[in-house]
């Protein structure tokens, strides 16, 4: 994919990380309007606002529909700023570049999807528009599966694209709402090095107080944007309420970030620096579900008037753990160390 084309050909908004912000779905007109309005004054250009949702339970709200194409293309009028939905189907597209949509995005699922992409990818050529065309990545992570939804897209005679990097699904309660693997991104990156890769920091974090944070993060370690979700009355939306943020707070958000060089640091350095981030969010996550599983047994030792410390289970468990640590190539003093204090804060639990 070595002709791959600027995303756009304005080269203001290149000089800069690229912005997309906008609520998760349009709602109404006055929802869709107020929000843009907002964020045009504070120099966002490109407008993003989901018309069809995909959700997982029947019965919640699925978008307006074609109803709110209209509703992008008055923004666009009115302020000058580029319009993009998502789009899942052949009559998605359709309706989208009918309606003169600026861009479209392919969602988490439906990249995951080798039929959906093709059946798109298929209607974009027939079409004939090289519209500007971003590629979530696929829910799980599988890199290959991402690289060959871009690469159907590709095939399709679209050469401008980009990815965006929105977190991968996980099974308990972590952190972040999409466990963020940034190893995926940076591996993707070093293969297509001409293809702008954008971070969603409001999918992966799921949470609005965490925007900023992973905006910054993200930027900082090169990429080339950021597609974030603002709303007018965020404690009012019809979907993903807790990760969206005012318009008045991403204007400031986008105005404090820094536009920096390219990191120095090489991209497996970062990638693997990520990596420890990752892992140590992890440990931080399963060490909390253990003290948990802890408090819960002490409420049960109580219950049946048991002794909360049993000497022979704790010796047993060290012995095993340790064992099992040197197994893993880890040292017997030190899986003992650490050992030794989960447990003694499993008992603080218990008491």
């Amino acid at each position: 994919m070595t002709d791959i084309k600027p995303l756009f050909d304005e080269a203001p908004i290149m000089k800069e990380p690229i912005i997309i912000a906008g609520p998760c779905s349009a709602e109404s007109e006055k929802q869709v309007l107020d929000t843009a309005k907002e964020l045009a004054a504070g120099g966002v250009k490109i407008f993003r606002a989901g018309i069809w949702k995909p959700r997982t339970m029947p019965g919640c709200f699925e978008g307006v529909g074609i109803a709110g194409l209209p509703w992008l293309i008055k923004v666009k009028e009115e302020t000058g700023m580029k319009v993009g939905t998502e789009v899942a189907s052949k009559s998605h597209v359709i309706s989208a570049l009918s309606a003169g949509v600026d861009i479209i995005w392919i969602g988490a699922r439906t990249s995951a999807s080798p039929f959906a992409m093709q059946e798109i990818a298929d209607t974009l050529q027939e079409m004939g528009r090289d519209i500007p065309v971003l590629i979530k990545n696929p829910v799980n992570p599988d890199l290959d599966l991402w690289i060959g939804a871009v690469t159907r897209i590709y095939n399709a005679g679209i050469r401008r694209i980009g990815v965006i990097h929105r977190g991968f699904s996980s099974y308990g309660k972590h952190i972040y709402r999409n466990q963020p693997m940034w190893a995926l991104p940076f591996e993707f990156a070093r293969r297509f090095p001409n293809i702008p890769v954008i971070c969603d920091p409001s999918h992966i974090s799921g949470a609005h107080d965490l925007v900023a944070p992973l905006s910054r993060h993200a930027l900082d370690m090169g990429f080339d944007g950021l597609m974030i979700e603002s709303h007018c009355n965020p404690e009012c939306a019809l979907s993903d309420a807790k990760q969206q943020l005012l318009p008045s707070e991403l204007v400031a958000l986008v105005k404090e970030l820094k536009v920096r060089e390219k990191p120095t640091g090489t991209p497996e350095l970062d990638a693997l620096r990520s990596e420890i981030d990752q892992i140590d969010h992890e440990l931080l996550e399963l060490l909390a579900k253990r003290m948990g599983v802890s408090k819960k047994i002490g409420e049960y030792k109580k219950a049946h008037n048991m002794m909360v410390v049993q000497l022979g289970r704790h010796d047993t468990i060290m012995k095993e753990r340790t064992e099992t640590g040197e197994k893993l190539g880890l040292p017997k003093e030190f899986t003992g160390k650490i050992m030794s204090s989960i447990h003694e804060e499993s008992v603080k639990r218990q008491l």
